[in-house]
């Protein structure tokens, strides 16, 4: 009887790791909204960590949550670094490329609950009388996502955070 439940167990591991060595070594997930903002108003919210609390998914996720930014807190070079709850997990942010008015890259490196390395690109987007802000992550697919994402795609995971991040970047640019 053992030996046939442990033969069940190797068996369905062994399907889970099958199925995860043929999703992509990359990921990409990415969400757009239309805010009635000019660029000029909503790339500060998105150039300076301090202003990043405001509209983070990650810190609505734990109000307690402690963090630490640089000086200067704006523009390439500045880095945020945070510590969290399990929700909101731990990490650090830095600007790689900030053109103003239009676009910042960060690199995110993710300590907790799930080591992950990605990056994020914000672009802004002159449409009529408002601005298109689009925010994409990408990066590297481990061996253990992959194995997550036999059960949760990253779409599914980052998409609603993207989406509740922008929404919260439309309420302030447009106040």
């Amino acid at each position: 009887m053992i030996k046939q439940l442990l033969l069940i167990v190797l068996g369905i591991v062994a399907i889970i790791a099958a199925r995860a060595l043929f999703i992509p070594g990359s990921y990409s997930v990415q969400r757009s909204i239309v805010v009635q903002a000019p660029p000029e108003k909503i790339f500060p919210l998105l150039n300076d960590f301090e202003q990043f609390r405001q509209w983070s998914p990650l810190a609505k996720r734990d109000t307690a949550m402690t963090h630490q930014t640089s000086t200067p807190s704006a523009g390439a070079g500045a880095v945020y670094q945070w510590r969290g709850n399990s929700k909101a997990g731990s990490g650090r942010m830095e600007i790689l490329e900030s053109k103003a008015p239009t676009s910042v890259r960060i690199e995110l490196d993710f300590l907790a609950p799930v080591e992950s390395r990605g990056i994020a690109d914000y672009t802004l987007t002159p449409a009529g009388t408002g601005t298109t802000v689009t925010w994409k992550t990408h990066g590297p697919t481990t061996f253990k996502s992959k194995v997550m994402q036999v059960f949760v795609s990253m779409d599914e995971r980052l998409g609603g955070d993207i989406e509740r991040g922008l929404a919260s970047i439309k309420a302030i640019a447009e106040k």
